[in-house]
């Protein structure tokens, strides 16, 4: 199993929120770009970021911040967060993105899932944030009526390869993950699973990589020091 450090990018600065509440962020770090050479050093094969500005504006916001990471930092990141169109996709694989997430866009436009997948492969990945096993967009402002299996059938269906999922209410909270919705969704469709929210420690990551999960993102738990991300590397290898 994969370990996906991550980065939530707010005003160039790393925060982190409860429950994806905005008006509850708490700066982690002044500087995202240290971060992560540290998870690097740490033995990180892949970052997540996300850019919760662009997730709440419809646009890329930290552009130059996530640009200096993926040159300085020398491996693979995926990033979501306000990614709406086709050129914003473009520019993202052209700044040496290595994975985006696609999560209200491919709620609203599923057509514009199927020609980035088209175009680009595996190198596109959708991000289904639940709240009481329905979809939530927008920054996970707004929810849909979509049930988030039935909606990850669909991206299956598109030809999405990975899939991250998020139980709303876990996340940031270290509360542990929803299990049975992970369980769930690793059963219902063929895609690659990446477990996101709640995580509070080396025991959730070691039953989680039990259930055959491909990866798992960790950011509260690590900066809180409930997890050293070398050791967890290690487990989950």
């Amino acid at each position: 199993m994969i370990i996906f450090p991550a980065i939530d990018l707010r005003d160039g600065k790393c925060v982190r929120l409860y429950q994806g509440k905005f008006e509850e962020s708490e700066v982690v770090g002044e500087d995202p770009l240290k971060i992560a050479i540290s998870f690097k050093e740490s033995g990180a094969k892949y970052i997540h970021m996300v850019d919760l500005d662009g997730a709440l504006n419809g646009e890329i916001k930290n552009l130059k911040v996530i640009s200096e990471v993926v040159k300085t930092v020398g491996i693979p990141i995926e990033l979501g967060g306000g990614i709406r169109d086709m050129e914003t996709v473009d520019m993202l694989i052209e700044a040496g993105v290595s994975r985006v997430i696609l999560g209200t866009a491919a709620l609203k436009n599923p057509q514009f899932v199927m020609e980035a997948v088209k175009k680009y492969g595996e190198k596109i990945a959708v991000g289904i944030d639940a709240k009481n096993k329905k979809v939530a967009v927008n920054g996970w402002l707004n929810v849909s009526n979509v049930d988030y299996i039935d909606f990850a059938k669909e991206m299956e269906k598109i030809g999405v390869e990975t899939i991250i999922f998020t139980d709303i209410s876990k996340d940031g909270t270290l509360q542990g993950p929803n299990l049975e919705q992970l369980d769930k969704i690793q059963n219902s469709v063929s895609c690659n699973i990446i477990a996101s929210g709640g995580i509070k420690d080396i025991e959730d990551l070691k039953t989680i990589n039990k259930m055959g999960i491909y990866g798992a993102i960790t950011g509260k738990a690590i900066y809180c020091g409930n997890i050293d991300l070398q050791k967890a590397i290690e487990i989950c290898k």
